[in-house]
């Protein structure tokens, strides 16, 4: 072929270089880290070295776990009175029976038996009181011809003696046979009783829940009863048996509401309500618990007699508070002294004395003693930081959970602020009328059990400790009251240093 004949040859195009993925991913990874320092970098001055957490408004449920067992509200064991061998078993597990419905029998025979014998004597006994009462009668005639004889001396006394010896015997022999007579028949009663013992009914309306004789076994009642069934009174109502630990036993009271769960229906809550806190402790392995009952509706016949069951005693309840989480009450700022400027849990107390007050209406004279009480104290309290005693500690400040004496001394110490209290206010509660004098002493005295504790409120990048008075916890959240409010930023901790 001629070389001039051949096409020329086309330009290949240029290949483009394609970005590699990798670089794709690191340029996302960029973007997005500079868009999430630019979102941060607004609120890096709020939160700066400090981990936060908002006061909120929710509701509390305090509860103690315990664990029992179901079982119907009256139980009955049915036994037999009498020894003999069962002929008939009227009756089977589960099954409903009436009160006086025949359940069993027991062989008679060997009751009836004596019954005749019984009987029998009696007849015997009363054909020997003919035969007394004819000879008394003879023995009354003869004494009495006798002693119309004597009378007239035409017998001898010794005679008229003798005849009034055997009218005596014939009237003794009387009285006995008279006694034989009772004594059968009272025998022979006895026997019936027993007679008809053979015959089991059952004693109350229920359900039949264990049943231990069969047909043709022979019971024996010589020292006890032998039971034979086990009858539930009513299903419809039924109760558990709690064991709850003595250190919880303290909070539990009549009427509280409990929910529990059962293994044979998962995922299931039923309900009930404390109706008795009994004081039989009962001590295992050197674990003291003590027995709470608890009353369950179970008028669908869900629940069964033996089940076991995890309850929740809700032993507390408080609705629509203020709360905060526990772990703004574990912290503690490493310079708490010189942050505890509003006197610790004293400044706590006269803040909820305050709010006490203004609950109570207090008119212009009442306001002006609670005033003048109260510059006093405050008069005081400013003396005692001017100059503190070497070394001691405040009486309720912020080393509150720190001190030495544990919760002992600070109840008493508590109570020592309380009673200061009360003189110092002796005049505005003088003031008050008989229902304000009321309420006051009892919050009073219901603040000398409370407990106050250090929170740390940012204010700006500022911490701030306020004292609050703590309420109940769940174990997540704590109900707080006093200088707070619903929305307040408080610290939960210290953010480490990048």
């Amino acid at each position: 072929m001629n070389p001039s004949s051949r096409k020329p040859a086309r330009p290949r195009p240029a290949r483009r270089r394609s970005i590699p993925p990798v670089a794709i991913v690191v340029v996302v990874l960029a973007v997005a880290a500079g868009w999430w320092l630019w979102q941060q970098r607004g609120t890096g001055g709020e939160e700066g070295a400090w981990r936060t957490t908002h006061v909120e408004r929710g509701n509390i449920r305090v509860s103690i776990s315990a664990t029992g067992s179901l079982s119907a509200t009256s139980t009955v064991v049915v036994g037999s009175q009498i020894s003999g061998q069962v002929t008939d078993v009227l009756v089977d597990f589960n099954d409903t029976v009436e009160k006086g419905q025949v359940i069993a029998r027991i062989d008679p025979s060997s009751y009836q038996a004596q019954i005749e014998q019984g009987n029998a004597q009696i007849a015997s006994a009363r054909a020997s009181l003919a035969q007394a009462q004819a000879s008394l009668a003879n023995a009354e005639a003869d004494y009495q011809r006798k002693a119309g004889l004597a009378g007239q001396q035409l017998v001898a006394r010794s005679d008229l003696d003798l005849a009034r010896a055997a009218r005596d015997q014939a009237r003794a022999q009387v009285a006995a046979a008279q006694a034989q007579i009772r004594q059968q028949t009272a025998s022979t009663q006895t026997t019936q009783v027993n007679l008809d013992r053979t015959v089991i009914r059952s004693p109350v309306d229920g359900v039949v829940l264990t049943r231990t004789i069969e047909p043709g076994q022979t019971v024996a009642a010589s020292l006890q009863a032998p039971e034979l069934f086990t009858i539930a009174e009513d299903l419809s109502k039924m109760q558990i048996e709690l064991a709850v630990d003595e250190a919880d036993i303290g909070q539990v009271q009549v009427g509280q509401e409990v929910t529990f769960t059962v293994d044979a229906f998962p995922g299931r809550q039923f309900r009930g309500e404390v109706v008795q806190v009994r004081l039989a402790a009962t001590d295992t392995s050197n674990v003291i618990t003590y027995p709470v009952i608890v009353g369950v509706d179970n008028s669908d016949g869900t629940l069964l007699p033996g089940l076991t069951v995890n309850a929740e005693i809700e032993v507390s309840r408080r609705d629509d508070v203020l709360v905060v989480s526990n772990a703004a009450l574990r912290y503690q700022s490493a310079d708490a002294g010189a942050r505890a400027a509003n006197g610790g849990a004293r400044s706590g107390m006269l803040d909820e004395l305050q709010r006490i007050a203004a609950d109570l209406g207090l008119d212009a004279s009442q306001r002006e003693a609670f005033d003048t009480a109260l510059g006093v104290i405050h008069a005081r309290s400013q003396a005692r930081q001017a100059a503190p005693a070497a070394g001691a500690p405040g009486m309720f400040g912020g080393g509150m959970r720190r001190s030495a004496g544990g919760a002992g001394m600070q109840a008493q110490m508590r109570q020592r602020l309380v009673q200061r209290y009360q003189q110092d206010f002796a005049d505005f509660r003088a003031r008050l009328g008989e229902d304000q004098r009321a309420r006051w002493d009892r919050e009073l005295l219901a603040l000398a059990n409370a407990r106050f504790a250090p929170l740390y409120r940012l204010q700006g990048n500022a911490p701030e400790q306020v004292m609050v008075r703590v309420g109940a916890s769940d174990g997540s959240n704590t109900e707080v009251a006093g200088d707070i409010a619903e929305g307040d930023v408080i610290i939960t901790g210290e953010r480490a240093l990048r």
